[in-house]
């Protein structure tokens, strides 16, 4: 059972009282009918809230709520928004009920260490977040049966804050629970559900927390609660925790007890995707209760292999959880014999083939526990096929990872403005436009928006996006945390009339934020130049353990602050997806330009392209998929040396920039107005927007998996000839020779 929020909101009146349930529905978060309700109860406290209504209804005075329940045209317009939420949550006629009729519904558990889902829920640090959030948002628009489950961070990730010296400090917030849209999970006393992750010792516990998503439940775990010991209930505490052995703990919570909290839950689920390894012993213990049931340990593990999907998305090999046997044998040691095994076969499940003495590795272990693998974009797959193909022997071509290139979700990230000007010239063709926005021909109709319009909105979007620059530098210093040493820094002069490069994402150092800078003296001629100036703004953290990715932030940041660059380089400090969401809208052009192959898709051009927003990239990840020709610019020798790799792709920037951005941006008809950039825009959100979203990637996955799993789940799976099962990794027990650790 769960706890009654309404008891906490005696004090809306009772004829707008559904206000309460649809903010604790991320719903609305996706649907600007329902965000308008709520901003229209009071503007200012809308904007106070930060955008969070469960915080502004628990802030904003009564009078406004008496106000709007008096008020017949708010309370038409709360009735028409309620019974459309209503009727969507208890609709029937989804697009996959219609897909799988007269089938039976097999349930999918999904499993992520974090989740973008809106900032008022700050359990996510990036992409894989973010992907994560966007999957169980179409999940739920397109009626997947499926259900979800992650951690709920007591402490959030970090918030940034800059110092003068240009140092990410990282600053620690515990999660206001209060205006979380997080509610208890109680058992049949009225008490929180409280679980105990079985077959570990010492023991650990964990109590349940539950997110609606629209139409799916994310169930969230948390350590954080008086029966666990001081070391335990920290496990939950903080996002990707730079202690190796905290790490393993959080995993085996995540994995294990996830699956556990389910099954007490009782909620069935026959089939499991892991979103990268993180979560991947979910399986272990999908294992270990089949085992308890009598089954053998190898027959159990075919059963889960065959109802398991799993997706990666790191290319880097540093990024992939590697634990050594020391911490394993001190958690796993009881498991072992749950699981029917000895310390060897246990071990051998995460060994690498290449490296057997490093430790139990997270991704060799969901390769191995599962039948169906996917990259998240052709080139990934292509990377990730080469990485792990010693798991299977043979010629790379029979590496069983495919791909699924990923999608953003078109109504968290289409601009409500941008929405409406889509709705008046698409809608009258085509009226449920944006339900069929995965149709190519549907988006063809974007030709028929007016250049002028779409221009417009354009640069309304972007001084909305300097306007919000400027407001936060104000928040920041009536905070009395004081200004920048030089406003500059921060955005203070910033333009809306000049040519806008936004660079946002994760300041890791394969992401290059600092190549732009390569040529300080041409860059600066690009910037200043009288004629067609350019300016960039920057944003993205730096992991707390990445002194590298800090350091390049701080070099980033000492540039805005330099009088030569004529403060036209910018940092947005705290980056999160709020901001986010004002520069994938407002600049004119994303850049992008990790090293490659290590970009895994890179969603935030998907999202950038979605608003008109067109994309300078390397030719890497997405946009080896994406790019037409027409639809933006790309880069990108594939034969440049490693040692010399920056200054070539920079000197590509620099040509791209001053032969065809630039000139083609400033080159204005009479009325002012770009036209060959404006065809530009055109192609790139009628060529990326149905191909890039998340309707598309969810589909795909539905296509490609569902019917294989069902086939795994059901009973005839054992009659199905051996050739025509998925394939597991084919591998024989490996012990390291000199090292000795995996011996007996």
């Amino acid at each position: 059972m769960e706890n009654s929020i309404h008891d906490q909101f005696g004090h809306i009146p009772e004829r707008i009282s559904g206000l309460v349930d649809l903010a604790y529905n991320l719903w609305w978060s996706w649907n600007p009918e329902a965000r308008i309700l709520f901003k229209q109860l009071n503007h200012q406290a809308w904007k106070a809230s930060i955008h969070n209504p469960i915080r502004m209804l628990r802030e904003i005075p009564v009078e406004f709520l008496n106000r709007a329940a008096e008020d017949p045209a708010y309370c038409h317009r709360y009735d028409i928004v309620m019974r459309r939420f209503r009727k969507y949550m208890s609709a029937t006629g989804t697009w996959f009920s219609g897909e799988y009729a007269g089938r039976p519904a097999l349930t999918v558990a999904y499993f992520s260490a974090e989740y973008g889902l809106h900032h008022s829920l700050p359990i996510y640090a990036g992409g894989l977040g973010f992907l994560a959030g966007d999957h169980l948002k179409e999940s739920s628009d397109l009626g997947l049966p499926m259900v979800a489950v992650g951690f709920l961070y007591s402490q959030g990730y970090l918030h940034q804050q800059i110092n003068h010296d240009g140092w990410q400090e990282d600053i620690t917030e515990p999660l206001d629970r209060d205006a979380a849209p997080v509610t208890r999970v109680l058992d049949s006393d009225g008490e929180d559900l409280v679980i105990r992750v079985p077959h570990i010792d010492p023991p650990i516990y964990v109590a349940v927390r539950k997110v609606q998503v629209g139409r799916i439940p994310l169930y969230l775990l948390d350590t954080d609660i008086p029966c666990n010991d001081p070391e335990n209930r920290g496990i939950s505490s903080r996002l990707y925790t730079g202690d190796l052995e905290q790490r393993l703990r959080q995993e085996i919570v995540l994995g294990i007890g996830g699956r556990k909290v389910l099954h007490a839950l009782g909620i069935e689920y026959a089939a499991v995707h892991l979103n990268e390894g993180h979560p991947a012993f979910a399986l272990l213990e999908r294992v270990r209760e089949r085992v308890e049931r009598g089954m053998d340990f190898e027959a159990a593990l075919e059963e889960v292999q065959a109802t398991s999907v799993f997706t990666t998305h790191t290319p880097v090999p540093a990024g992939h959880d590697v634990f050594p046997v020391d911490l394993i044998d001190r958690y796993f040691a009881p498991y072992y014999r749950a699981l029917g095994i000895d310390r060897l076969r246990f071990l051998q499940l995460g060994v690498h083939p290449e490296s057997p003495a490093s430790g139990f590795n997270m991704t060799a272990f969901a390769l191995r526990a599962s039948a169906h693998h996917n990259g998240v974009s052709r080139a990934n797959g292509a990377v990730a096929c080469d990485m792990w193909k010693c798991l299977w022997p043979g010629p790379q071509t029979a590496v069983p990872i495919d791909y699924v290139t990923n999608g953003v979700h078109v109504p968290t990230w289409l601009n409500t403005r941008m929405k409406a000007l889509y709705d008046r010239h698409i809608g009258p063709t085509s009226p449920d436009w944006l339900s069929d926005h995965d149709d190519p021909v549907v988006w063809e109709l974007i030709d028929e928006v007016p250049d002028a319009e779409l221009w417009q909105l354009h640069l309304w979007l972007k001084a909305k996006l300097l306007n919000r620059i400027r407001e936060r530098e104000r928040i920041k210093w009536a905070a009395h945390r004081g200004g920048a040493p030089n406003p500059a820094a921060e955005g203070a002069f910033l333009n809306p009339s000049v040519l806008t490069i936004g660079f946002a994402r994760r300041f890791s150092t394969y992401k290059r934020a600092h190549l732009i800078f390569e040529d300080l003296e041409r860059l600066k001629r690009i910037l200043n130049n009288p004629w067609c100036p350019v300016q960039i703004i920057f944003a993205g953290k730096a992991h707390p353990s990445d002194n590298e990715g800090k350091r390049v932030l701080q070099q980033i940041y000492r540039y805005t602050q330099d009088p030569g660059f004529g403060g036209r380089v910018a940092f947005i400090e705290d980056y999160n997806d709020q901001v986010a969401q004002y520069l994938v809208h407002g600049v004119d052009v994303w850049l992008n330009n990790p090293l490659p192959p290590m970009e895994a898709s890179g969603t935030s051009g998907m999202k950038a392209a979605l608003n008109g927003v067109l994309n300078l990239s390397i030719l890497d990840g997405w946009w080896t998929e994406g790019y037409n020709g027409r639809n933006g610019w790309a880069f990108g020798d594939e034969t440049a040396a490693c040692d010399g790799r920056n200054a070539v792709d920079a000197a590509a920037i620099y040509d791209l920039l001053e032969k065809e951005v630039v000139p083609l941006y400033y080159d204005r008809s009479v009325d002012d107005i770009p036209y060959g950039w404006v065809k530009m825009m055109k192609e790139s959100i009628k060529s990326n927007g149905p191909r890039f979203s998340s309707c598309r990637m969810v589909k795909e996955y539905v296509a490609r998996y569902y019917p294989l799993l069902l086939k795994g789940a059901g009973a005839e799976y054992a009659r199905i000839p051996a050739a025509a099962k998925p394939r597991a990794p084919a591998w024989k027990p490996q012990v390291p020779g000199e090292a000795g650790e995996w011996s007996e």
